[in-house]
């Protein structure tokens, strides 16, 4: 089953087009129609032009299982010819982080793979135990977080409805803002206030200007025994359709309740 994945030398030997693999696995909820990206080369001086077919394994450290096969398209590439094309693909339900590998054929020729990790919908459940039992503040004005938290039962109060240094629960997230126009009347006054009260707090900044100073992804800041993380907005664009956004809110509401020392990047770090 690993030589099917790898794909065999003779059916590599003899395909006209290549997978160019990306640097970073794609990360995706589980379902219907996600939208994966591929890149494929024409290393050859003959134009390429037949039937690309794609084939689903789910993967673990010792085992391949198959899940699917399809037709996906004709495709014709150019001599010497590389192109960046998406495919919608299905990927059944699963609990924790799964690793499937999407095989790209022609004919019985494996062109290359891609490695896909698919998540579970409910990967916000995981604030509840770090919640300890009581609500979690959001203000929220786009209405990105709160449908979210709905959705996985996670119990919340809504801080557009009232004043920042009133909330004293456990944990607050503040934004995405989509712009300085969204950002409360004295925020950074009425959070400090709020974190010295008890409120661990993470505060995801609105993008900034084409002239503003340049500002690291996430920083924290001491409020008397609690912290604030300020986070830039980009690392939670499109909470609802990217696991890595959603991912990179836990590990900020994370630090936030529980700091950590900066350290030096590992030389090779875990996937």
């Amino acid at each position: 089953m690993l030589l099917v994945l790898a794909g065999g030398s003779a059916g590599l030997a003899h395909a006209h087009l290549e997978v160019i693999s990306n640097a970073d696995a794609p990360r995706v909820f589980f379902g219907e129609r996600k939208v994966i990206s591929v890149t494929l080369h024409n290393p050859s001086a003959q134009e390429f032009n037949a039937e690309i077919r794609t084939r689903i394994y789910q993967t673990s450290s010792a085992t391949a299982v198959p899940v699917s096969e399809a037709a996906w398209k004709t495709l014709r590439v150019l001599p010497h010819q590389a192109v960046l094309e998406t495919v919608s693909l299905n990927f059944p339900a699963v609990k924790a982080e799964t690793r499937y590998i999407v095989q790209w054929l022609d004919d019985t020729n494996v062109i290359g793979k891609t490695e896909v990790l698919v998540y579970p919908t409910n990967l916000l459940a995981e604030l509840k135990p770090l919640l300890d039992g009581e609500t979690v503040g959001v203000l929220d004005p786009n209405d990105k977080l709160k449908p979210l938290l709905r959705q996985n039962g996670v119990t919340f109060t809504d801080l557009g409805q009232t004043a920042l240094e009133n909330f004293s629960g456990r944990l607050a997230i503040l934004g995405p803002f989509r712009s300085k126009a969204q950002l409360p009347e004295d925020v950074a006054k009425r959070t400090k206030a709020m974190a010295k009260n008890g409120v661990a707090i993470v505060w995801l900044q609105p993008p900034p200007g084409p002239r503003e100073k340049l500002q690291p992804s996430y920083y924290s800041v001491a409020a008397g025994t609690n912290t604030i993380v300020v986070a830039q907005s980009s690392l939670v664009v499109d909470l609802p359709e990217l696991p890595q956004s959603q991912l990179h809110l836990l590990r900020l509401c994370r630090l936030a309740l529980h700091p950590e020392p900066p350290a030096l990047p590992e030389s090779n770090p875990q996937p």
